[in-house]
């Protein structure tokens, strides 16, 4: 999942795009107990998960507006 490029999530399907946002929430929902326990160590993860899911929402409604 870590870093994907923009033309990669335009490729993607509407069912993809789900899956990949769900396996990042997971992620970043395991980086923050990480991070409380004192175990994570790349702390950008965090951010870089968060606006990996922005962008796949961003495009998501962007593909959607289209169709109409």
């Amino acid at each position: 999942m870590a870093d994907m490029k923009s033309d990669d999530i335009r490729a993607m399907s509407e069912d993809q795009m789900d899956e990949a946002i769900l396996g990042l929430k997971k992620e970043r929902f395991n980086l923050r107990f990480q991070r409380a326990t004192g175990q994570l160590e790349n702390t950008s993860r965090l951010r870089e998960a968060r606006r990996e899911i922005a962008r796949i929402k961003t495009i998501a409604a962007q593909k959607r507006a289209a169709k109409k």
